[in-house]
């Protein structure tokens, strides 16, 4: 019985596991930035042009083509997943991973002819945790994906594309069983929105009590998970939201590498050098903050995405117990 696996970035070692014939892993970072739009996404699926940058391709992101492949490399996702019996798809807890499976569930659910292949592997651990340890049904149970499946992988990824977040505050409220790990992360996503009395999301307001005790280096905020509590972003990620707080108008940070403003967000190495030289400290607006006192958004500008609502100060919608609208 011929396999696929279809993963995150983060599963790139199932590659050789020897579960599947081939491992294709998908490196989208839906929790940061506007979304792409269904034209690119036709294009990342469809056959292969040439005309594409690299990685905006889905046979770009096989872990190792061998040689037998290379008469099906150009073709159509859709048409290289039907020569397989099997299609298993492996997406770990974290938000983001959860992201990508109901997008991928979503662009399946269009293609009847694949839909009887598909399993779905329920990890309740990160890929990495299972680094080294035998993989297998022993260790992660497998379930056929029905239309309970895609049903809600369905609603739950048009909620998240929606121009607001009520569609995703709403999902929290029906039966998500069919995906078990999906509530959660859409939970820790929605934490992410600015809070109704700071500004903040959930890792920003982290970062301002982990420096209020004295955690300085961003390496114990961007790495130590454990301790951060918040899983939706990852390094540089975490970067610039640190830089929200740190170079704005009235900043909450000090102590912030100055360099990082002009080095450009896609220029990884300079700026990692540049957080490793960082010693910070929460200056006297920032404690108001962190003792909510202060809103950190009516001093500083406010201008990112949170799926495809488009957060502005003047569109801000804030999630405590419940989400405000602006």
């Amino acid at each position: 019985m011929k396999r696929l696996i279809l993963t995150s970035s983060f599963g790139s070692d199932l590659a050789k596991s020897g579960l599947a014939e081939i491992a294709v892993f998908f490196a989208f970072r839906f929790v940061w930035g506007p979304l792409p739009s269904p034209e690119y996404f036709a294009a990342y699926f469809g056959a292969q042009s040439g005309t594409l940058k690299p990685g905006d391709h889905w046979l770009d992101w096989a872990n190792v083509w061998p040689d037998a492949f290379k008469d099906l490399r150009n073709l159509p996702f859709a048409d290289f997943c039907k020569r397989y019996d099997e299609i298993e798809l492996w997406f770990e807890p974290s938000p983001d991973d959860q992201l990508q499976l109901i997008w991928l569930l979503d662009y399946l659910d269009s293609r009847p002819e694949l839909l009887q292949k598909l399993r779905l592997r329920l990890l309740a651990d990160d890929l990495f945790e299972l680094r080294g340890k035998k993989f297998g049904p022993s260790r992660v149970p497998v379930v056929a994906v029905t239309a309970s499946e895609l049903g809600t992988a369905k609603s739950a990824w048009r909620a998240y594309c929606a121009p607001t977040p009520e569609p995703c505050a709403n999902l929290l409220r029906e039966d998500l069983s069919a995906l078990p790990m999906l509530g959660p992360g859409l939970f820790a996503l929605l934490a992410e929105l600015p809070s109704p009395s700071t500004g903040l999301g959930a890792t920003e307001m982290r970062f301002l009590e982990l420096i209020a005790r004295g955690f300085k280096l961003t390496n114990a905020l961007f790495h130590l998970r454990s301790l951060r509590r918040t899983f939706v972003f990852q390094e540089f990620e975490l970067g610039w939201l640190l830089q929200g707080l740190a170079h704005g108008p009235r900043p909450a940070v000090a102590g912030l590498d100055d360099a990082l403003r002009a080095i450009a967000q896609e220029n990884f190495r300079d700026r990692h050098a540049a957080y490793l030289r960082s010693e910070l400290s929460l200056t006297e607006f920032g404690k108001a903050v962190l003792a909510h006192q202060e809103d950190f958004s009516g001093h500083n500008s406010i201008d990112r995405w949170w799926g495809g609502t488009h957060l502005t100060n003047d569109r801000l919608w804030r999630w405590g117990s419940v989400l405000t609208k602006p």
